[in-house]
């Protein structure tokens, strides 16, 4: 790879994003800061490099050696096509998602299990009905995707004595699961689930992925998606939830972003929407990440953000 001299940044602006830059001062490129709707053809021959949460409208990689997403999902950036044509290297933003995200499903499961709604629900209508809560340490949870998002989550639920399955393309074992199950073995698995969480990214393996084939292995579980949208096929999750497959659905990411009013998502009881919020990037957390993994680009050390073009992510 050559030198980085000069870093477009796209979307963000320059007192913001100095602000956090570690050591800046001592940096030897030029920055440029644009709106990504501002970007042109000429602000892609001076770059070297590109850095922003998506590609602009007339996203070029022809002069570029590196690019950096503001994510941690690359999908976006990975429907352009001539990375390995032009031998570009690409990286994502890893920071602490596992924890956010861990947090995320241990809230909605403790929901269920404590019976928050019936609780609510009794005390507007004045009615003192004593039930007793379910035990995380009772649940069986089955996390499609072991990297570090999944191993968060796995870690989370296992400290409360859950039993904790992974699923994943290689099955290799990891920490904090009971056993980890490759793709192709895990039916039998999650027929014995009372919760499936997807942690998965979207690859032309992934996409579809959670379909009717797959929900009909399920026995009224709990299904929760942190990981992409369009890995799931809708049409089959609403089948699933309408012969009780599955129990509920709790979506942090849909197919399309925002989900459209005339989808019939929104008006499910057994349905919850969040906008895409279980694991918000800070933009210090950003810029950190990005600092860092400039400063092991130019002193040739491994890079543990790199994008694998064959995985997808």
């Amino acid at each position: 790879m050559r030198k980085i001299k000069n870093i477009l940044i796209a979307g963000v602006r320059e007192d913001e994003f100095m602000k956090y830059l570690l050591d800046h001062h001592h940096l030897q490129q030029n920055f440029r800061f644009l709106r990504i709707e501002d970007i042109t053809s000429a602000d892609f021959a001076w770059a070297d490099a590109y850095v922003g949460s998506r590609p602009c409208q007339n996203f070029n990689l022809s002069n570029l050696s590196w690019v950096h997403s503001f994510n941690a999902g690359v999908n976006n950036y990975l429907e352009v096509k001539g990375w390995k044509e032009n031998n570009i290297l690409l990286t994502r933003t890893v920071c602490n998602f596992g924890q956010k995200i861990s947090e995320y499903c241990l809230s909605y499961i403790l929901k269920e299990l404590q019976y928050h709604h019936k609780f609510q629900k009794n005390q507007w209508e004045k009615k003192w009905e004593p039930k007793t809560p379910k035990m995380i340490r009772d649940q069986t949870i089955v996390i499609y995707g072991t990297g570090e998002i999944g191993q968060e989550i796995a870690k989370t639920f296992s400290s409360f004595g859950a039993a904790v399955y992974g699923v994943s393309q290689s099955g290799r074992s990891k920490d904090y699961f009971h056993k980890v199950s490759e793709s192709t073995e895990a039916n039998s698995l999650v027929s014995e689930a009372d919760w499936v969480i997807s942690t998965l990214p979207l690859t032309k393996k992934t996409t579809n992925y959670f379909n009717s084939e797959f929900f009909t292995n399920l026995n009224n579980a709990g299904f929760i998606n942190v990981g992409r949208g369009a890995t799931v096929d809708e049409a089959a999750l609403i089948q699933a939830l309408d012969t009780k497959k599955v129990r509920c659905a709790v979506l942090d990411v849909v197919a399309v972003e925002p989900l459209p009013e005339s989808s019939s998502l929104w008006g499910r009881r057994d349905v919850t929407i969040t906008p895409h919020i279980s694991a918000v990037t800070a933009l210090k957390e950003a810029v950190h990440c990005f600092s860092n993994t400039l400063k092991n680009i130019e002193n040739n050390e491994p890079l543990i953000n790199k994008v694998d073009f064959e995985k997808g992510y």
